[in-house]
């Protein structure tokens, strides 16, 4: 049920004071479709695909009823208590250059308290810094990382704000390394203003040998379905253990989020297989929403591989990514590390072989909510994360 709005003579809501509520589910979509450059991570089905938080859609409006902001907020129980953990994933999607932070800040504070919260942590999405890859190339070297080498691109924005969270109380998860549950440095190509030859062009040598070869190989790409989701987990747990990480997510987890995303709307997110002679050696995700497509998880087998079916795929989601009218192609995360003999910096190499650039974001940040009890919560939470 929407809040009522009444006309006021205050003062502070004639200087455009923002409140924020619950937005109803349509309310929510409204605003996110005027917003291309908001993460699907902020959409309401990312609320069903992560079933075991609470969710709520707020938003922010002018006292004329105006929506200006909304985040999707997901709430975790701290074991044993009735408070709450709030989390907004790659959000809220708010106007960031706004200088009088605090009329957003504020409000959303009280009302996160007000829910049981006792501590919040969010990702704003103004970058922080830009590398190209040709910057990141040269400078690869023992024992280096991408925050020795001088960015290509400040972004103004994105310092002030860090400044701003700073002073206000704001601490950046994990200090200046890559501690955020989502990635920090992330890699992104650029296609809005582009032409199909212009991204050709735009892959290094190696990578355009490689997809030529993949087609002289016979190698198909298409489409999947969620029938499909069985074979690209099966190529997943092969890739875990070849590459040594450990996503920690089950088939079901796929499962759903198929579903749900694509029960959002059609197409959200899509399956692609790279086939050579009747066999997958290729499955990899992706993601549609609003201006932006993101390749989520990839998947190989460990033989046949001199056919290059990855580059295969990649090279197919980026064209289809340019036909839908993105503004970028998000490869999501890369590590920070520059050292060759990293083992996790086969990752990176690889993606710099797009021609496009990584961007460290802002990061996620993490605040208790006022109150003594209130932070000494948040202090036990760190230390139970800690012994997880």
């Amino acid at each position: 049920m929407c809040a009522l709005l009444v006309t006021t003579d205050d003062p502070r809501q004639q200087n455009g004071e923002l409140r924020i509520r619950t937005l109803t589910a349509d309310e929510y979509q409204w605003f996110l479709a005027t917003r291309r450059d908001a993460s699907f991570l902020q959409y309401p089905s990312w609320a069903d695909v992560k079933d075991q938080w609470r969710s709520e859609k707020v938003g922010w409006h002018l006292p004329s009823g105006e929506i200006v902001g909304a985040a999707l907020v997901l709430y975790r129980q701290f074991p044993g208590t009735r408070k709450y953990f709030a989390y907004l994933p790659e959000g809220p999607v708010a106007d960031w250059s706004d200088p009088a932070i605090d009329r957003w800040l504020d409000p959303l504070m009280r009302h996160l308290r007000r829910q049981g919260a006792f501590a919040v942590r969010m990702g704003p999405s103004p970058v922080y810094r830009r590398w190209d890859a040709a910057t990141l190339k040269a400078a690869t070297g023992p024992g280096r990382r991408i925050s020795d080498v001088l960015a290509t691109e400040v972004d103004p924005l994105g310092a002030a704000l860090a400044d701003r969270l700073r002073s206000r109380g704001w601490q950046r998860c994990g200090g200046e390394s890559d501690g955020d549950a989502q990635p920090r440095h992330v890699f992104r190509v650029p296609l809005k203003g582009r032409s199909l030859d212009d991204l050709w062009s735009g892959l290094n040598q190696e990578w355009r040998r490689n997809v030529r070869k993949a087609g002289k190989a016979g190698v198909q790409t298409v489409t999947g379905t969620a029938g499909d989701l069985p074979e690209f987990y099966r190529l997943l747990e092969i890739t875990e253990r070849r590459d040594g990480f450990r996503l920690g997510r089950s088939l079901a987890y796929y499962q759903r989020q198929y579903e749900v995303l694509n029960a959002e709307e059609s197409g959200r997110m899509r399956l692609y297989l790279a086939v050579h002679q009747g066999e997958v050696l290729a499955a990899h995700t992706m993601i549609v929403a609003g201006g932006r497509v993101w390749y989520q998880t990839g998947a190989s087998a460990d033989h046949r591989r001199e056919v290059r079916p990855s580059n295969a795929l990649q090279w197919r989601m980026m064209c289809d990514a340019h036909a839908l009218g993105a503004d970028e192609y998000d490869m999501r995360g890369v590590p920070s590390t520059l050292d060759p003999e990293d083992r996790s910096h086969g990752l990176l190499r690889w993606k710099l072989g797009t021609g496009g650039q990584v961007v460290e974001t802002l990061g996620e940040w993490e605040i208790p909510v006022a109150g003594a009890a209130n932070h000494a919560l948040y202090r036990a939470f760190q230390a139970y994360l800690a012994r997880r």
